[in-house]
């Protein structure tokens, strides 16, 4: 089976065969060198190409490849890369399942490799969830397993809206419904990431792991969410900035919610300041000591904007989207759609940016 689980390392089958074989981590990152570096190239291949790259010939060398590819990543414990990270396994998954569905050869070896719909949706609890539909022509599946499937899928297609729900089961064809288990895939290799890595193999992983994020910088991925792009800001926090430009009076939760946003994505306070001085009970001074208290520069606390459940509560969540039903925080919002935003966009986005900065400086 081992040849299986390298193939498909996410399976919990995989992970329990890494422990009945007693793999002490700390013995492999010392002793192994492969195993590292197919690690770290299945981290720099998923940043690079969104694929794993090519697989090891040595089974166990694969296998034991996907557990330290997981400690990189929890060591350079960027959410940029988690996401590409994971999505990018999952496709890799994708690639190789849909691959073993549409296979037909009725020889195979004994050690078959292959991975049958029934096995992946065993693996996921969902095959009570899923049912042939009566006439043969796809799938039924219930909407409680639907809707966390489907929900970081953004064509309108996915919508629940947009399809003929009926007794609790939302029908899909089967290319949607491998779609939804590479989404499974996906949530179960993000989630739990990152997580907390011993001294003993962070230090001995620690030159990897800075291959890694100069990867990282060079594909200008980490943002320091330094990247001001308004077109992405989440609803509220638009609204808020309407409001300040229009003269408007904000108040102090108000206030408050958009400065300590606009430090938290790398806005200068001089930057904030210039923000609102259009309004009407601008003052410079008071707004100057504001926002370097919300920025942590006068006072020992460096302020994180309100979640989403505190903005509802003040009243200061409105226009709500789609992306908005699944997402706890603002910060979350922006970084997701900075993550999913065309990286052309965003350095055109960027150089509007310096330009209107050089334009205001004239």
């Amino acid at each position: 089976m081992q040849r299986l689980h390298a193939r498909y390392p996410f399976l919990e089958a995989a992970r329990e065969s890494v422990a009945t074989e007693a793999v002490d981590l700390a013995t492999v990152v010392e002793q192994d060198r492969a195993v590292i570096d197919r690690a770290r190239q299945r981290v720099i291949t998923a940043l690079e190409d969104g694929s794993t790259g090519s697989p090891h010939r040595d089974p166990r060398i694969e296998l034991l490849s996907y557990p330290v590819a997981r400690v990189l990543v929890s060591m350079v414990a960027e959410h940029v890369l988690v996401r590409k990270y994971a999505r990018a396994e999952a496709a890799t998954a994708y690639e190789r399942f849909t691959a073993d569905m549409a296979d037909t050869t009725e020889l195979k070896s004994v050690e078959s490799t292959d991975l049958a719909l029934d096995e992946l949706l065993a693996e996921f609890d969902l095959r009570d969830d899923v049912r042939e539909r009566p006439d043969g022509d796809g799938y039924r599946i219930d909407v409680g397993a639907y809707l966390p499937l489907a929900e970081d899928l953004w064509d309108d297609e996915w919508r629940l809206v947009n399809r003929p729900l009926a007794a609790g089961e939302v029908p899909v064809d089967e290319d949607e419904l491998l779609s939804l288990l590479r989404e499974a895939i996906r949530t179960r290799i993000e989630d739990g990431l990152p997580f907390e890595v011993p001294d003993a193999i962070a230090t001995t992983l620690e030159d990897d792991a800075a291959e890694i994020r100069e990867v990282l910088a060079d594909l200008e991925l980490t943002r320091e969410i330094d990247t001001v792009v308004p077109e992405l800001f989440p609803p509220c926090m638009k609204a808020l900035l309407d409001q300040i430009q229009k003269g408007e009076h904000l108040p102090h939760h108000s206030r408050f919610a958009v400065t300590a946003f606009l430090t938290s994505i790398g806005m200068t306070t001089d930057e904030i300041v210039d923000l609102y001085r259009v309004n009407s009970t601008f003052g410079e001074e008071m707004t100057r000591y504001q926002t370097d208290h919300i920025r942590g520069e006068s006072s020992p606390t460096e302020y994180s904007p309100p979640s989403c459940a505190t903005m509802q509560s003040y009243g200061d969540c409105v226009n709500k989207d789609d992306l908005c039903e699944r997402i706890p925080h603002p910060m979350a919002y922006y970084e997701e759609r900075i993550d999913d935003a065309d990286d052309e966009d965003l350095e055109d986005w960027r150089e509007n940016e310096a330009t209107e900065a050089e334009s205001a400086s004239d």
